[in-house]
């Protein structure tokens, strides 16, 4: 197959991809969930007009003056308010959330007045209605205030706490089975034997899903056998997404992708033209979507990056605005580019007008990840772009 542009590559991993699966889920379990439907408040925030200091309610529309007088007739707490009615020349000792009697328009900080047992004075003069939450000042009840396709957090579940909701309804989360592949692999924490290397892949791309919004679910090594392999891709029937890491190019010993066609994949494309990472494949395992990544490290993690976050946020019901790249100012030329995407890593920074710069890291070798830890964003390089001066213009992905 011809190398796939990487628009037309996540036009098909994104394609017949509908609304997201809904459950209900606490209030307090909801954090970095997705919301499936608007939500409107319940109540209405203040229920009751309700001081906004400790202080006095007193009587009537009018300001306070300067050495008005009134009699404190009771008080207003917080959960207890005043039940009884105020007169003329007389007012409620009130405390901060606590209900201002029906009466009372003016709320005179505590700060403000001389106390003489149950006489207070005016020190300081007080503007008509000052002090005083209003009811509904926040939101009524009705108002939609959180919308469909919202990534809730901490903010936004103690709106939803406080509009009544002790559920929200949410995206299931997508399962992703992670399947690392080749006999050369050890899992982390072993010791390598005689030409072996770390399994590195699956901890940074449990990582990506999790952020992301899924739930990774890890399904080991397997050997390069067929019969392993088959076994492996059968057991993550059923997962929303298999990602396998390696062993789906043209080697002798590359068995992923023939496992994947005995097992029946309806294959849409391998190769896209992208840089690192042109080894990519995707396909259909009926409804589980399959995607295999690159061995190399950092090749796995870039294309996850650009292919299977947007999927996961696809299948949560998040827009693809989650996905707009941002612009910056190069602080050093760049060569001129060949026919592929180049996802360049690198670091942001400030030049001395604020400006917002970025410098690609030294060197662009997709075997070392510390530079891919050192870096903060991904310089998107088009294919055949010509070479870039400093202080052009360049669009990059926040890392």
């Amino acid at each position: 197959m011809p190398l796939l542009p990487v628009a037309s590559a996540l036009e098909q991993i994104l394609s017949g991809i509908g609304s997201p699966a809904e459950e209900m889920v606490s209030v307090f379990a909801a954090d970095g969930r997705v919301l499936t439907r608007d939500l409107a408040a319940m109540f209405t925030q203040p229920p009751f007009a309700a001081s906004a200091m400790d202080g006095y309610a007193v009587y009537g529309q009018d300001a306070a003056p300067v050495g008005a007088r009134w009699t404190v007739v009771g008080e207003s707490a917080a959960g207890r308010g005043f039940a009884g009615r105020v007169g003329p020349g007389e007012a409620v000792r009130i405390f901060t959330g606590a209900p201002v009697p029906a009466d009372c328009a003016t709320v005179v900080i505590q700060e403000d007045v001389a106390r003489d047992g149950d006489v207070i004075v005016a020190t300081d003069a007080t503007a008509s209605g000052a002090n005083i939450r209003r009811a509904g000042n926040d939101f009524t009840q009705g108002d939609v205030l959180l919308r469909r396709g919202h990534r809730l957090d901490p903010h936004a579940l103690t709106l939803a706490a406080a509009m009544g909701h002790g559920e929200v309804p949410v995206a299931r989360r997508p399962v992703v089975a992670i399947l690392a592949t080749g006999d050369e692999l050890v899992p982390p924490g072993a010791r390598p034997g005689p030409d072996q290397i770390v399994s590195s892949n699956p901890a940074g791309i449990a990582a990506l899903v999790t952020r992301a919004g899924g739930v990774p679910l890890q399904l080991g090594i397997v050997a390069d056998r067929m019969a392993d392999l088959r076994a492996a891709i059968a057991q993550a029937r059923g997962a929303d997404i298999l990602i396998t890491i390696g062993g789906a190019s043209v080697g002798d010993h590359d068995l992923v992708g023939p496992a994947l066609k005995e097992e029946g994949i309806d294959l849409a494309f391998w190769k896209v033209a992208i840089r690192p990472g042109k080894p990519l494949m995707f396909g259909r395992l009926d409804a589980t979507r399959v995607m295999g990544l690159p061995g190399n490290p950092v090749s796995a993690l870039i294309t996850a990056r650009v292919f299977l976050v947007p999927l996961i946020h696809a299948l949560l019901g998040i827009g693809p605005e989650a996905r707009d790249l941002e612009t910056a100012i190069l602080t050093q030329p760049l060569e001129a580019n060949g026919p592929r995407l180049h996802l360049m890593r690198a670091k942001l920074g400030r030049d001395a007008s604020g400006v917002l710069t970025v410098t690609p890291m030294p060197s662009q070798d997709s075997s070392l990840l510390s530079a891919l830890v050192e870096a903060d964003c991904l310089i998107w390089r088009e294919p055949d772009a010509a070479l870039a001066a400093a202080g052009d213009a360049v669009r990059f992905q926040r890392l």
